[in-house]
């Protein structure tokens, strides 16, 4: 099927041949400004700004620590309402002081951060809640579960405002600067909706599941990675796909994450296939292929075949790139230099990392349960947190980099201040 086209995309428009959705371009305006198509969407940069000045208080607490099943526990608030794994975690970006998770009790909750006190339950799933999330003024919350159930709650009413059901999810995020969520699903496609008011568009990719999503900062523009090794860039305005990474410059395996870099030239994709890409987004060329040649290709080929890229991210004040691997390496590379710099080996496996907004320090959570700071210049561990009795399964950290809150497989989610000295 061609990207964009078919019967599908055709029956999902409506007045006509008006623009189903309108998104925010942050470039100087022109004559496609697509500001000018923007129709009540509110951008209050001075709440973002002032995000940081919100005092974030700290309140001992030793809840849900039970039978000593973790002799050390760092974290300054639990949060125990889950009844089994909680899998997503996401922190609202205005204030920094509530967090919304999701587990596979079906349930997904918004919460204080300085207290773990409950302030909703965001109710009526029927399938685990593996995706959940804050727009980025804070006013509303999304909740996804895999099933394909999508809700939309409004956060100062505590309301339900909308909701959506769509094939097996794979992901969603919203919108960096409006009202807009876009979610991957098992059966290809990509979905956007403009909330509360639920215009439709879709993205049709190959017949697999679009497996990870990532909207490129300018608003305007998409990278999706596939089951079948594909990435696609869309234009999110016009529903096409403006480059198509498939072949030698696709992946050999279902792609696992994907990336860009502040100012969306650059996209990395990883995959089961070990490899990371980076790719022009401009051109859709892929400029440099990262291969780990480490502990993988010289064990058997079973466990070479067990590794995989889970996460990466860029660096915001270097030209450096972050790979976590399956195996638990930490891969650190000079994008400028195109190489290989720092490699951080952990005992187990990585489930994600995440760089600090502001300096060269990476954060990983694994498999062992531990969040670990590291520094990408030199490779050192800076230092490490724990208190969970199983697997971190996501973990978000604040603006000013002074918090991580955690989600684990041991049906706690953990709030840990971390120490900033000479940082």
């Amino acid at each position: 099927m061609e990207p964009g086209g078919g019967e599908g995309s055709e029956a999902l428009s409506f007045h006509g041949d008006e623009e189903i959705i309108e998104v925010v371009e942050l470039g100087p305006p022109g004559p496609d400004d697509l500001a000018d198509e923007i129709e009540d969407v509110d951008f209050d940069e001075e709440a973002v700004e002032g995000a940081d000045d919100q005092a974030w208080e700290t309140e001992e607490e030793d809840e849900g620590v039970e039978g000593g099943m973790e002799a050390q526990d760092d974290s300054e608030v639990t949060f125990s309402e889950h009844s089994a794994s909680v899998f997503c975690v996401s922190l609202d970006p205005k204030t920094n002081t509530l967090a919304v998770t999701g587990g596979e009790d079906d349930k997904a909750f918004v919460w204080q951060l300085s207290d773990g006190e409950r302030l909703f339950e965001c109710s009526g799933h029927k399938d685990s809640v593996t995706c959940a999330g804050f727009s980025h003024d804070s006013t509303f919350v999304a909740t996804g579960d895999m099933s394909g159930l999508i809700k939309v709650w409004r956060v100062d009413t505590k309301e339900e405002i909308w909701s959506f059901e769509v094939g097996d999810l794979e992901w969603m995020e919203w919108h960096p600067q409006a009202h807009v969520l876009l979610a991957g699903t098992a059966d290809g496609n990509a979905w956007m909706w403009k909330i509360p008011g639920g215009e439709c568009k879709t993205f049709q990719g190959p017949s697999c599941p679009a497996t990870c999503g990532r909207i490129l900062p300018d608003g305007k523009r998409a990278v999706v990675g596939y089951e079948d090794g594909t990435v696609r860039i869309w234009d999110l305005k016009q529903g096409n796909s403006l480059h198509v990474l498939k072949g030698q410059d696709g992946h050999q395996g279902p792609l696992t994450c994907v990336a860009s870099n502040k100012d969306g030239s650059l996209v990395m994709t990883g995959s089961v296939d070990c490899h990371a890409k980076l790719v022009n987004a401009a051109t859709g060329k892929v400029v440099y292929v990262f291969k780990m040649e480490s502990a993988a290709a010289k064990s058997s080929a079973e466990e070479a075949e067990s590794n995989s890229v889970e996460s990466l991210g860029f660096c915001n004040v270097m030209p450096l790139a972050a790979v976590g691997y399956l195996d638990g390496t930490l891969a650190i590379y000079d994008i400028s230099m195109q190489s290989l710099r720092q490699k951080c080996q952990h005992e187990s496996g990585i489930v994600q990392l995440l760089w600090e907004e502001s300096s060269a320090v990476v954060y990983t959570c694994s498999l062992d349960g531990v969040v670990r700071l590291w520094d990408a210049r030199s490779g050192k561990l800076i230092s490490e947190y724990r208190g969970h009795s199983a697997e971190i399964l996501d973990f978000a950290v604040n603006k000013d980099a002074s918090i991580v809150v955690t989600t684990s497989g041991d049906h706690q989610a953990k709030v840990f201040c971390v120490q900033r000295p000479d940082r």
